[in-house]
């Protein structure tokens, strides 16, 4: 044990326990630092490590749904979180849900009797200087202290305290008859944007729905602060008629090409992928309920039957730039040594914190045993996720696993029986994709795999 690599993990929720459930069951010792029982977060509500916070469901359970492929590929690769998720699981139809006061309390229970984990009940107030690796997992509500160390290191314009996401749209479900593709003053390209068009009538009945759509109540623990460069589209409306149409439904510099006029108000699709499956909604983040975004939102002009991949949703959270910030090990780079896992990196959710902390532990104990290996293959879910905190972009902001963050199939087509050339439906897509995406593991698997508690 003496001579064996050594990694300090600060943070024991989702993330956390995973990365040092990974590097522990591959013989790297752990040092895991948590402010409990000492200090709470104010979400926080029990003493015991991985809290669900929020909600008792990890989401869809299907290999047809994107966080269902996640949750198998978790599995496949030894998962601490699905181990323990599957053993207190509950019903709840087709969402894998489970008894959240048996799932916390067997994560730590697992954690303090691992061999290779010495768990320090301790709040860490900045960077630890120390000669080996650091995982900051310190989730979406990390200390103020530890916050501003991390901005010291990083830049204040690389760390953000308040996280707004816009609604994305799957573009097989818009009506391509109302909708065009355009940029202002033809400024990059007419394949980036695509416009839903607004008369005055459509303008206003859509600023009445969202005035009067219901709201979601901030948590407790949330201080409400909004940034104005992220407003939510409810407080934009609630300052008079014409500012969301002088907003994010500015119509400037477009003219729709059936009629050859401006609209009075537009609002813009922007690619969420290269090649258009997906988009977002410009602009829209909020805090309505989902299902009156749904509502809401099918009133605008081509969204009449929108399929939503992710809603909008306005909250608290503490997350970097990763494309930016962070290294393709997910290390800091002004930092090297030290690492970040889960929501502080720019994934959304409970699943996708957990995996991210996965991939981290696994390959960083392959790397202390002297063998570096190559993230898992786009065409999966693990692999998915991890191109998202390593794409470049302007805007880069939070998100769950989704489909569009995918390679579409090479062709959606299949060829009958009897000769003929059939569209393949979205769940036959999305479930061949999740097969590719478990062949595709393998290698991935194969090269992480040591041996256990050596």
């Amino acid at each position: 044990m003496s001579t064996s690599p050594i990694v300090t993990i600060v943070g024991a929720g989702l993330a956390g326990s995973e990365c040092a459930w990974q590097l522990a069951e591959r013989g790297v010792r752990v040092r895991l630092f948590e402010q409990k029982p000492h200090k709470r977060t104010p979400a926080q509500s029990h003493d015991f490590f991985a809290e669900l916070v929020c909600s008792n469901s990890f989401r869809s359970a299907a290999l047809a749904n994107a966080v269902g492929l996640i949750k198998e590929e978790m599995r496949r690769a030894g998962s601490l979180v699905l181990s323990v998720g599957d053993e207190c699981r509950v019903p709840a139809g087709g969402a894998y849900a489970v008894d959240r006061e048996r799932f916390g309390p067997e994560v730590t229970r697992r954690l303090h009797a691992h061999p290779n984990i010495e768990v320090v009940a301790e709040e860490v107030l900045a960077i630890p200087s120390v000669d080996h690796p650091v995982v900051l997992a310190t989730g979406p509500l990390t200390g103020e202290a530890l916050a501003k160390d991390l901005e010291r290191v990083i830049g204040s314009a690389s760390l953000a305290y308040y996280d707004a996401i816009a609604p994305v749209v799957l573009a097989e479900s818009l009506d391509w008859e109302k909708v065009f593709r355009a940029s202002r003053y033809d400024k990059g390209g007419d394949d980036a944007y695509v416009n839903c068009p607004l008369d005055e009538a459509e303008y206003d009945a859509f600023l009445a729905a969202v005035l009067a759509a219901e709201k979601a109540e901030a948590h407790e623990f949330e201080d409400v602060r909004y940034f104005e460069g992220c407003l939510p589209l409810e407080v934009m409306a609630e300052r008079g008629r014409l500012t969301l149409a002088y907003g994010p439904m500015k119509p400037v510099g477009l003219r729709d090409p059936r009629t050859g006029r401006r609209p009075f108000a537009v609002v813009q699709l922007r690619r969420e992928d290269a090649v258009g499956t997906a988009y977002n909604l410009v602009g829209f983040q909020t805090r309505m309920k989902w299902p009156e975004q749904k509502r809401v939102f099918r009133m605008i002009p081509g969204l009449e039957n929108a399929e939503f991949e992710r809603l909008g949703t306005v909250h608290r959270n503490t997350f970097v730039r990763a494309p930016e910030v962070l290294a393709d090990d997910l290390s800091l780079r002004a930092r090297p040594g030290v690492f970040l896992a889960g929501q502080i990196t720019g994934v959304e959710g409970y699943i996708e914190s957990a995996a991210c902390g996965l991939w981290l532990g696994a390959t960083l104990a392959c790397r202390l045993h002297g063998r570096d290996v190559a993230p898992p293959s786009e065409l999966t879910a693990l692999g998915a996720l991890y191109r998202h905190l390593r794409r470049p972009r302007d805007d880069f902001q939070p998100s769950n696993v989704v489909w569009s963050m995918f390679p579409p199939l090479e062709s959606p087509f299949e060829i009958t029986t009897n000769g003929k050339r059939r569209k393949l439906g979205k769940s036959e897509r999305h479930e061949r994709m999740s097969e590719r995406a478990l062949t595709a593991l393998e290698p991935w698997l194969e090269a992480t795999r040591l041996a256990a508690r050596s």
